[in-house]
């Protein structure tokens, strides 16, 4: 009975050391950043998470060979940024659209804060701002007009305003600076 129990045992520890079928690869870059200002010192916290995963998959199986070669598969990526507000608060980014744009012949650094984005013009110290909103838009303000904004295929910033007294909207398209 002792022999049987101890091999069954044997048996079940070795079942469940199996090969791996996936090639996982999990990296997460921190990035701490305080400020100074009138109030104190803030700190804000934003960890980037990509993890990426392949599916390991073989070639056909050639006779009177003991090793099978393994294809090329698709890596699948997902990448998540988590924001810690100085407040303890944190939420959770799905896509971090954080880069420069032009506009006008004008540049502008979009980056991430506490609720959202700031847009922060190079030639001007004032700022504007873009929340989200739940249909996977933004809310643009700038403190004169107020526009819906999104990020198209291609990574560019369009903002959409209305004009009541010609009863239109304008488009405006600030063009992601590629680095």
């Amino acid at each position: 009975m002792k022999t049987i129990f101890i091999g069954l045992l044997s048996l079940s520890t070795t079942a469940t050391f199996q090969a791996q079928n996936k090639n996982i690869k999990d990296e997460t870059k921190t990035t701490t950043t305080t400020i100074t200002d009138s109030k104190g010192e803030k700190t804000y916290i934003k960890k980037e998470n990509t993890l990426e995963v392949q599916e390991i998959e073989l070639k056909e199986e050639k006779p009177n060979t003991l090793n099978i070669e393994t294809k090329d598969s698709p890596v699948v990526v997902t990448t998540t940024t988590k924001i810690t507000n100085p407040d303890g608060s944190t939420r959770t980014v799905d896509v971090d659209r954080s880069s420069y744009y032009m506009y006008d012949n004008k540049k502008y650094n979009v980056k991430l804060d506490a609720n959202g984005y700031r847009i922060i013009g190079d030639d001007t110290k004032k700022s504007a701002l873009l929340r989200k909103t739940s249909t996977n838009s933004f809310i643009y303000y700038n403190g004169k007009e107020t526009s819906i904004g999104y990020f198209d295929t291609d990574g560019n910033l369009v903002l959409e305003t209305y004009n009541s007294k010609t009863d239109s909207v304008s488009y405006q398209t600030y063009v992601i600076v590629k680095q």
